[in-house]
C-alpha cells in the first residue's frame, strides 16, 4: 500500500523509458484543488482483458465496455505451467503464516488406514469423496494425502477451496492452476476443451456442491482424479457418477488423550485425564475439541504460574514505564485455578477469547461481523487501531479458533455461534461498516493489484452482506461505496464469481439508499457480465434497465456505453435490432402533413414531393400558396400503422424547409407592400388593403376595381386567424377561368366578385395580406390566384426572418355543398391541406378560434 509503488507493468504503469515517459504518473491538472476545499482527483485504473472472443474494458467510471476482439488482437494460446511455476502458484494460494512464535506441529493420529486407502484410489484414477463432520480433521488428512500424491499425475496436485464456490468457479480455478493465460478468460466452450486435457489430482476442501452440479464437474474433467472433502449433509451425486465414498469418524479415547498431551506439551494429571474422558464422550472424539481443550489447559497453567499473565497489558505486550508495579505473585501452592467445566470444554470459544489480548478480541468482533471471515493480518492494524494487531492472528490460530480456507482463515467450526451467544455480535453493524470503509479505501489504492483484491473477496463480500439487509441509509451507502470500488477490481482479477456477488449486493444497496446513478451502473455491469458469460436474455434485460435509468439521469456517456453493449447483444442473439428510439433533444421533429386522400401510413417513397405533369385521378388538386406552412406534428406522436411505408424523415424535412422558405418569401413581399402603401397614400387601392377582404364563393364584390390585374401569388385565406362573417355564397359552381380574372379554387374559401367589401376589424397596417405591389402599383388581394403555376419555392430558407408575422383571417363558409371543382392553375407542392379541409367541411361555426381554423 505504498503510495509511490508503481505496480506491475500490465496494469498501465510502464517502467521508465518503456513508453517514452519517465515512469512517473502524470500530475493532475487540478493539483491545487485541495487548497480550495476540493479533493484531489484520483487516477482511474482501466484494465483490458479478453473473455472468449470479446474484448472487455473494465472502466470504473462509466461502466465496462465490451466489443468483439479486433483482427490481430486475439489472445495467445494458453500454455501449461512448469512444475516450478505450479509450485509458486500453490505457494501464493496458501494461507499466510501467522505472526508470532510457531505453533507446534500436531501428528495425524489414527488416520493411517484412511490415508493409505485414499492414496490407492487416487493412484488408480478414481475420484473419492471424504465425508466427515466439521472439526473431524478433514483438512489435516487432505494435506497428508496431497503430499503423498505429488508425483502421481502429469499436472501434479491442484489444491482448490470449495467454500461458497460454484462449479464454474472451480473449473476456472483448475484452468488457472495448470495454464498460464494472463488477462484472458476463456469462453465456456473453450474452457471445457482446455480442462478436458488436464491430468491432475484435484483436492477440494469444504466443497458445497452436490447432486447434478457435482456430476457435471466430474464429467467435464475426465482425466482428473478428485479428492473431495464434504460434510455429511451434502447431497450425494447420482448412481451414474463413479465416485467412491470414505467416511471419517472421530478419534478413540487413547488417541484423544495423546492429542491433548501434544497440545499441552506435558503429561496429564489424573484429574485432567478424567476431565478429558468426559469431554471425549460428549464431543464424539472430534480432534478440534481436544485442540481447543489443550489451549484451555495451557492458559490455566499460565495463570497458576503468573496471575498477572492476562492483565490489562497482556502477557506478550510490553508494560509501559509509568505503569504501577506488579504485586508480588503468591506461591503456586496458594493459587489453584480449577479445571473448566464440561460445558466450557465443549464450547470453549468465549472462555478462550476472554484470556487473549484486546487486539485479538477486537479481531474476533470484526470476524463475527463478517460472518466468520477473518481479515488478512495486514489489515488488522488499520482495523483494530493497534500497530501490533497482526500478532492477534497467531494467538487465535494457536488456540484452535481458526481454520485455513484457501488463501485465508475462517473461524473454526462452531466458534461463530459460540461468540455470537457470548455478546460479540452486539456491535456487528458498526464493525461491518468500519470494515467496509477500510476495504473501499484499500481497494481503490493504486498500489493494490486486482489479484490482491480478489484474494480478499470473501471478507469484502461478507461486509456487504452484513450492511445490505440492515435497511439504514448510512449502512446501505457504505455498501454501495464498497461495491463500487471492489467490483471493477474483481473483474480485472478474473474472479467473476465474486464480481457477480459484489454487483448484486451493490445493486440492492443502491436501491435501498436511493442512489439511482449507482444502481444504473450495477445494472450495466450485470448486463456486461451476462453478455460475457453467454446469457443473452439476462444481458438484454439488465442493459435495457440501465439505459432507461441513465437516460432519465441525462447520463449520455453511460447511456452510450449501454447502447453499444445492447447492440452487441442484439447482434449475437441473431434477431433484428429493435427500433431505436432517440432520446429527448437528440432529433428534430419532422413535419408531416396528410393531404385529403392520402393513403394510411403516407406515400411510398419521396415521389410525393415530385410535381406531376397531369393530375392524379382521385387526388384533389392543391393550389400552391407559398405563405402557408403545414402545422408540424409532434415528435412524440404515435406512428401511423397503415399499409404502406411511412414517409421518410428526410423528405419530411425537405417539405418543412420548402414551406418555411415559401412563408419567408411571402412575408418579405408583404413587408414591401406595406412600406409602399404607407409611403404613398394616394396610390390606387391603398385604402382597400385589409385583413378581411376574402369573399365567399358567389359574392358579387371583393372591394376592388373590376379591372384590377392579377399578376402575383397571394397568401391563402385559410391561414388561422380571426374570422369575420361574410355574405352567403351561392351554391352554383364557378367554372375555372382562363383569363387574368380571379377564379375560385378548391384551396380558397370562395371566389371573389366586385362590388362587395368585407368589413374590417383590425387596422390594415397590423395584418397585411398583400404579397407585394403589382405591375400597376396596386397590391393584389388575398383571393386572387395566378393563372400560371408559381415558381417552386427554394428548399433553403433565407437567413432573415420578419419581426412581425402576418396573420390572415379566413372567411366563414356557410353550410352547403362542398366545392369539388379544381383550379386551372395546376397542381402544387405546398402544404395547404388545412384550407382544402375547411372548404370541404363547410363548417359555419368556425368562429374566431385559431385552433379550429388550423385543424
Amino acid at each position: 500500500m505504498d503510495p509511490t509503488h508503481q505496480g506491475p507493468e500490465e496494469y498501465g504503469q510502464h517502467p521508465e523509458g518503456s513508453d517514452g515517459s519517465d515512469g512517473r504518473r502524470r500530475p493532475s491538472r487540478e493539483s491545487n484543488a485541495a487548497d480550495f476545499g476540493q479533493p484531489a482527483p484520483q487516477q482511474v485504473r482501466v484494465v483490458q482483458l479478453t473473455a472468449g472472443d470479446l474484448l472487455l474494458t473494465v472502466n470504473p467510471v462509466d461502466g465496462s465496455e465490451v466489443e468483439a476482439i479486433p483482427p490481430g488482437a486475439e489472445p495467445g494460446v494458453p500454455v501449461r505451467r512448469t512444475p516450478a511455476e505450479r509450485a509458486d502458484h500453490e505457494r501464493v494460494g496458501a494461507p499466510p503464516v501467522p505472526a508470532g512464535p510457531p505453533a507446534p506441529q500436531l501428528p495425524l493420529l489414527e488416520r493411517q488406514e484412511e490415508r493409505e486407502r485414499l492414496v490407492g484410489l487416487l493412484a488408480r484414477g478414481r475420484s473419492v469423496r471424504l465425508t466427515g463432520q466439521a472439526g473431524s480433521g478433514r483438512t489435516a488428512l487432505l494435506d497428508a494425502v496431497a503430499a503423498d500424491c505429488a508425483d502421481l499425475a502429469p499436472d501434479g496436485v491442484v489444491r482448490l477451496n470449495g467454500h461458497r464456490r460454484t462449479a464454474a468457479d472451480l473449473l476456472y480455478g483448475l484452468f488457472d492452476a495448470v495454464h498460464h493465460a494472463p488477462l484472458h478468460r476463456p469462453a465456456p466452450e473453450e474452457l471445457l476443451g482446455l480442462v478436458r486435457s488436464v491430468g491432475a489430482v484435484v483436492v477440494i476442501d469444504d466443497l458445497e456442491l452436490g447432486g447434478a452440479a457435482l456430476h457435471e464437474l466430474l464429467e467435464a474433467t475426465p482425466e482428473c482424479a478428485f479428492l473431495l472433502g464434504t460434510a455429511p449433509d451434502l447431497t450425494a451425486p447420482g448412481a451414474e457418477t463413479r465416485l467412491e465414498e470414505v467416511l471419517l469418524a472421530g478419534l478413540g479415547r487413547s488417541a484423544s488423550l495423546e492429542l491433548l498431551e501434544k497440545v499441552v506439551e506435558r503429561p496429564l494429571t489424573e484429574e485432567e485425564r478424567n476431565w478429558a474422558g468426559d469431554l471425549w464422550f460428549e464431543s464424539e472424539g472430534l480432534p478440534l475439541r481436544f485442540v481447543q481443550a489443550g489451549s484451555l489447559l495451557r492458559q490455566r497453567d499460565r495463570l497458576n504460574t503468573d496471575p498477572t499473565a492476562f492483565d490489562e497489558y497482556d502477557y506478550f505486550e510490553p508494560r509501559p514505564d509509568d505503569a504501577p508495579p506488579v504485586p508480588e505473585a503468591p506461591t503456586p501452592e496458594t493459587l489453584d485455578v480449577p479445571l473448566p467445566s464440561l460445558g466450557e470444554g465443549a464450547a470453549p470459544a468465549v472462555l478462550l477469547a476472554s484470556r487473549l489480548s484486546e487486539a485479538a478480541r477486537e479481531t474476533l468482533r470484526f470476524t463475527v461481523a463478517l460472518g466468520g471471515e477473518v481479515p488478512h493480518q495486514a489489515h488488522l492494524p488499520a482495523l483494530v487501531g493497534d500497530t501490533h494487531a497482526d500478532a492477534a492472528l497467531g494467538e487465535l490460530a494457536g488456540c484452535g479458533l481458526l481454520s485455513p480456507a484457501g488463501p485465508r482463515y475462517r473461524l473454526a467450526a462452531g466458534v461463530l455461534a459460540q461468540l455470537e451467544a457470548g455478546g460479540y455480535a452486539d456491535t456487528a453493524a458498526a464493525h461491518a461498516r468500519t470494515a467496509a470503509q477500510h476495504y473501499a479505501w484499500w481497494i481503490s489504492h493504486p498500489s493494490v493489484t486486482p489479484q490482491r483484491a480478489a484474494a480478499e473477496a470473501d471478507a469484502v463480500i461478507a461486509a456487504m452482506g452484513r450492511l445490505v439487509p440492515d435497511g439504514e441509509a448510512g449502512q446501505a451507502s457504505a455498501a454501495v461505496l464498497l461495491a463500487r470500488s471492489a467490483a471493477p477490481a474483481f473483474a480485472a482479477g478474473l474472479s467473476w464469481g465474486a464480481w457477480e456477488k459484489a454487483l448484486r449486493a451493490g445493486q440492492e444497496a443502491a436501491r435501498i439508499a436511493g442512489e439511482v446513478a449507482e444502481e444504473a451502473y450495477f445494472h450495466h455491469e450485470l448486463g456486461v457480465l451476462a453478455l460475457c458469460s453467454g446469457n443473452l436474455d439476462r444481458a438484454r434485460t439488465e442493459l435495457e434497465t440501465a439505459i432507461s435509468m441513465r437516460g432519465a439521469l441525462a447520463d449520455k456517456s453511460g447511456a452510450v456505453a449501454g447502447r453499444r453493449a445492447l447492440a452487441l447483444v442484439t447482434d449475437r442473439s441473431g434477431c433484428l435490432a429493435p427500433s431505436a428510439r432517440s432520446q429527448a433533444g437528440d432529433d428534430i421533429p419532422a413535419v408531416h402533413q396528410d393531404f385529403p386522400g392520402t393513403p394510411p401510413g403516407g406515400f411510398p417513397g419521396p415521389s410525393l414531393f415530385a410535381r406531376p405533369e397531369q393530375p392524379v385521378s382521385g387526388w384533389p388538386e392543391v393550389v400552391e400558396d407559398p405563405t402557408v406552412v403545414a402545422p408540424p406534428v409532434a415528435a412524440s406522436a404515435p406512428e401511423r400503422t397503415g399499409g404502406g411505408r411511412a414517409v421518410l424523415g428526410g423528405a419530411r424535412r425537405n417539405l418543412a424547409a420548402a414551406g418555411a422558405g415559401a412563408l419567408l418569401v411571402g412575408v418579405l413581399g408583404t413587408v414591401v407592400a406595406l412600406g409602399l402603401a404607407a409611403n404613398d397614400p394616394d396610390a390606387p387601392g391603398s385604402r382597400n388593403v385589409t385583413t378581411e377582404q376574402s369573399a365567399t364563393e358567389g359574392a358579387t364584390d371583393d372591394g376592388l376595381p373590376a379591372d384590377e390585374p392579377d399578376e402575383g401569388p397571394a397568401p391563402d385565406a385559410s391561414t388561422p386567424g380571426d374570422e369575420a362573417p361574410t355574405a352567403p355564397a351561392s351554391s352554383e359552381p364557378v367554372a375555372p377561368s382562363t383569363s387574368g380574372s380571379p377564379s375560385p379554387g378548391p384551396s380558397s374559401p370562395g371566389g371573389s366578385s366586385p362590388g362587395t367589401e368585407a368589413p374590417s376589424s383590425t387596422p390594415p397596417t397590423e395584418n397585411p395580406t398583400s404579397d407585394g405591389p403589382s405591375s400597376s402599383g396596386k397590391p393584389t388581394t388575398p383571393t386572387e390566384r395566378p393563372t400560371t403555376p408559381p415558381p417552386t419555392p427554394p428548399t433553403t430558407p433565407p437567413t432573415e426572418t420578419p419581426t412581425t408575422p402576418p396573420t390572415e383571417t379566413p372567411t366563414e363558409e356557410p353550410p352547403g355543398e362542398p366545392d369539388t371543382s379544381t383550379s386551372a392553375s395546376g397542381p402544387a407542392e405546398s402544404a395547404s391541406a388545412s384550407a382544402s379541409a375547411s372548404t370541404d367541411a363547410g363548417d359555419p361555426a368556425a368562429g374566431d378560434d385559431p385552433t379550429e381554423a388550423s385543424a
